[in-house]
């Protein structure tokens, strides 16, 4: 059987990707240019923001008392899940050494960046789950120095609780600073900051192009764009769930694309059918957003097995993959592009987003095909080092002679010849490469 589209998007995360590269370039060469000057010009233009732009401790106090205690414990504990799996994360990746031949020994060292810029989204939402995210995993990596913005609301600043949990999560400085601005903020080291080696978290799609233009000066987590959920679900799967699930996700933005894939028509049917209402019951902006992203990015799919399903969940590569089907174990096993897998039906994409642990900045966009989400990787490089005795520099020194010499590339041969000629005087090594 092949897929059958019961319904199918007229839209994809593409289509509306506006021009924005001049605009956000023109944006980065005038930062570049006039430093402070031109970012607080930009807040003043487009967060509207006529406030102190690195937040004073007195500041930052004065907005962390201001937060309710039971927000206060749910920020917590979801600081604490996050920061567990993230120290799970990188015990996985250890410093290393090898023998590799008699005489050379070589290893690789996991060493933190020095400083890093997390970016936590404003707007619509107050993206508290952002911020944990970014600067907790940061911080378990051994990052010396964090930086956190976000864009200041108009009169007011940073909401409190998004302060509260940049406070708790452990960032050195705090910037009332959105979009470009706040980022190129970071990436060039203004107000005083060290500069970024490497910028984590999400935003819209400025923020997004600031990162991708920027990307080379410096580190960055990913290139995202608009995030987007996949339902894979069987007869035994529960369509409220589903339907509920879909439109959580869909909420993100008018340009948010949910799928589901099922192998049961009754199912698809009855998840279509319920999807309306539980629009309509959303508050604004969730409502419009959500709509919007149902009737023009939203994709119902069936399909034919297991394996079928399986095979469409691998070719769009979603940044969140829900399974809600019998063998959850199979699926485990059997799926390999995804940013994040949820199993089964006590699990859902909302709690990684907010509080179960595993990172929610993840990859959009397909791009789940060849990197994963953030994590504690992010912040460190993997570097190698090696020593070698005079003995094993013999063997070593015939052999990259002449394959330099085979590459044309003499000042490498002559590397090696010194030092054979210094550390083994009176021999004669044949350094010359085959003839073709």
């Amino acid at each position: 059987m092949t897929v059958t589209y019961l319904k199918k998007a007229t839209r994809t995360a593409h289509s509306d990707e506006g021009d924005v590269r001049d605009a956000v370039a023109a944006m980065l060469a005038a930062i570049d240019a006039e430093g402070e000057a031109a970012v607080r010009r930009f807040s003043r233009e487009f967060d509207k923001w006529e406030g102190e732009i690195v937040l004073s401790d007195a500041a930052r106090q004065a907005a962390i008392a201001r937060v309710p205690d039971k927000t206060k414990d749910d920020i917590r504990f979801a600081h604490a899940n996050i920061a567990r799996f993230a120290e799970a994360q990188k015990a996985t990746v250890l410093d290393c050494s090898i023998e590799v031949i008699p005489g050379l020994m070589a290893g690789q060292k996991q060493i933190p960046v020095e400083a890093a810029g997390c970016y936590v989204p404003g707007g619509r939402y107050s993206h508290i789950a952002s911020a944990i995210m970014t600067i907790t995993t940061a911080r378990v990596a051994g990052v010396r120095h964090v930086v956190a913005c976000s864009p200041p609301r108009p009169g007011f600043g940073i909401p409190p609780e998004i302060v509260f949990a940049m406070d708790l999560c452990g960032a050195d400085v705090i910037l009332n600073l959105g979009g470009v601005q706040g980022v190129a903020a970071m990436a060039n080291g203004l107000f005083g900051l060290p500069k970024a080696d490497v910028l984590a978290g999400p935003g819209n799609q400025y923020v997004a192009e600031a990162k991708r233009i920027l990307y080379g000066r410096v580190g960055i987590d990913m290139f995202a764009g608009p995030t987007d959920s996949m339902i894979l679900a069987d007869e035994s799967a529960d369509a409220e769930f589903i339907a509920n699930d879909l439109i959580g996700q869909a909420e993100h933005g008018y340009n948010s694309p949910v799928w589901l894939a099922t192998t049961s028509a009754a199912l698809a049917e009855a998840v279509m059918a319920r999807v309306p209402d539980l629009i309509e019951a959303l508050p604004e902006p969730n409502r419009s957003s959500a709509r919007a992203a149902w009737a023009d990015y939203a994709e119902v799919i069936l399909c034919g097995d297991a394996e079928e399903m399986a095979g469409v969940a691998d070719t769009y590569a979603p940044e969140h993959l829900h399974v809600q089907a019998a063998d959850l174990d199979w699926w485990l096993g059997r799926l390999q592009a995804y940013g994040s897998l949820f199993l089964g039906e006590e699990t859902t994409v909302a709690f990684g987003d907010k509080t179960s642990g595993p990172n929610h900045v993840l990859p959009t966009s397909g791009a789940a095909r060849y990197t994963g989400g953030l994590s504690v990787h992010k912040f460190m490089k993997t570097v190698t080092w090696q020593r070698a005795t005079r003995a094993a520099a013999r063997d070593l020194g015939v052999v990259t002679a002449r394959i330099s010499r085979k590459e044309g590339m003499e000042g490498h041969a002559r590397s090696a010849d010194v030092r054979l000629a210094r550390f083994f005087p009176g021999e004669t090594f044949d350094l010359a490469p085959a003839e073709d």
